[in-house]
């Protein structure tokens, strides 16, 4: 097939998911790619917590049977998810976490393929072709990133796809803070976004946030004291506070930090607190800017090293009306620093005998990880089931990580 004809087809499922609901989308998505000889659709998703990949809603395998979702780690399809590659497996292996096959050879393979809008990872899409070239590769990478697209775009208007990706019961302060915080996972070809919060299911008081405008990267995290609906309320009055403020002319980081102090202070009457770290980094010059309100310091890597811990005299928190902030803090960053900044969740969670993981451990797992050629989030899916590990499955305080990657043209061209 010619790609006119693809197209066309690319072209009327695009117009067709107009109208077409989510529980709809793989039934569309199966009838328009007839054409191409793709058979035997499936399409996956990621749970809320990244450890399985769940199928759309109707879908049924060769025999009839529904769809089951399938674990990150132990199946090829979440080889594909994690690895961002395709993945190539004989059709009989669908759900097995067998060695999968070099891309190539004769007859039909089913290929798992990573289903990405920028450097979020919205699922992967699994399909059986006639034959593997370098041609239907392409056709069927262009597939996910479409299917990436259509599925994003529904998202946001349907419970049942919350419902779907949710492995366990959610808490109202977590309801609260997920339907407030961003994707966490943005990158452009300058810079990239990504950050990991747990206990994803019961998140009290940490919070995240970022915003592209124009060549200002502005990045937000917060930590409100205690761990239920009070500290879920404090976080968002934050987060609130900090974009109201942030979107207004001509104020700069330290008022913005002190109409977050003002508004937390109002509405707790100086009960409740916040620490946050708010900066902005210009992603044309390097240059990072950035207030402490009394949060743990934000850490440089650079090469494979801890290059630098932002250590400031940090401000007050937020929410005591204890007096203005007076530091802004700057720094240069070198070609391709990755900027780390963290919750005192990550730092203290601790074995039952009460081993804290601690910044030496936390560092080396993002260095390594790096240093093996992951990915930025799938670092940190690594690194919060490392953490969960060593707590025992279960957290005591909230864990929230930002790593954020300064794009130079080197990295630029390695990513190509």
């Amino acid at each position: 097939m010619n790609d006119p004809d693809v197209g066309r087809i690319w072209g009327g499922l695009a117009r067709s998911h107009h109208l077409t609901p989510l529980d709809d989308l793989a039934d569309s998505v199966i009838e328009h790619v007839r054409p191409l000889g793709f058979t035997e659709i499936m399409i996956y998703v990621a749970s809320l917590r990244p450890l399985y990949l769940v199928p759309l809603p109707g879908q049924r395998d060769v025999h009839g049977e529904p769809l089951d979702r399938l674990p990150v780690d132990t199946t090829l399809a979440g080889r594909a998810f994690r690895n961002l590659e395709i993945v190539q497996a004989r059709p009989t292996t669908v759900f097995s976490s067998v060695e999968a096959e070099p891309l190539g050879g004769e007859g039909p393979r089913r290929l798992w393929v990573p289903m990405l809008d920028g450097t979020e990872r919205v699922g992967v899409l699994g399909v059986t072709v006639p034959v593997v070239d370098d041609h239907t590769k392409r056709i069927a990478a262009e597939l996910g990133a479409l299917i990436a697209l259509l599925v994003v775009s529904k998202r946001t208007s349907s419970d049942a796809y919350i419902r779907m990706i949710r492995t366990e019961e959610m808490d109202l302060s977590a309801e609260v803070l997920w339907a407030l915080m961003p994707i966490r996972n943005y990158s452009t070809d300058k810079i990239s976004v990504s950050a990991a919060l747990e206990p994803a299911y019961s998140v009290g008081g940490d919070a995240f946030d970022y915003s592209l405008d124009g060549d200002i990267l502005r990045l937000g995290i917060f930590d409100a004291m205690g761990h239920d609906l009070s500290a879920g309320l404090t976080a968002t009055i934050a987060l609130g506070a900090y974009r109201n403020n942030r979107r207004r002319r001509g104020i700069d980081l330290l008022a913005v930090s002190d109409a977050i102090d003002e508004a937390i202070a109002d509405q707790f009457s100086r009960s409740r607190f916040a620490t946050g770290i708010l900066a902005e980094l210009n992603i044309h010059s390097g240059l990072l800017t950035w207030v402490n309100r009394g949060h743990p310091p934000p850490l440089i890597l650079r090469q494979g090293r801890v290059a630098s811990m932002l250590e400031t005299p940090p401000d007050t928190p937020m929410g005591l009306r204890l007096g203005p902030a007076t530091v802004l803090s700057r720094r240069q960053f070198e070609p391709d620093d990755r900027l780390l900044l963290y919750t005192d969740g990550i730092l203290e969670a601790q074995t039952p005998e009460g081993e804290m993981f601690g910044l030496d451990r936390f560092t080396d797992f993002v260095i390594k990880r790096e240093a093996d050629g992951l990915s930025a989030p799938e670092t940190l899916r690594r690194l919060v089931h490392s953490i969960l590990l060593h707590q025992r499955g279960r957290l005591q305080d909230d864990a929230t990580v930002m790593l954020v990657e300064w794009r130079t043209e080197r990295l630029r061209q390695l990513s190509v």
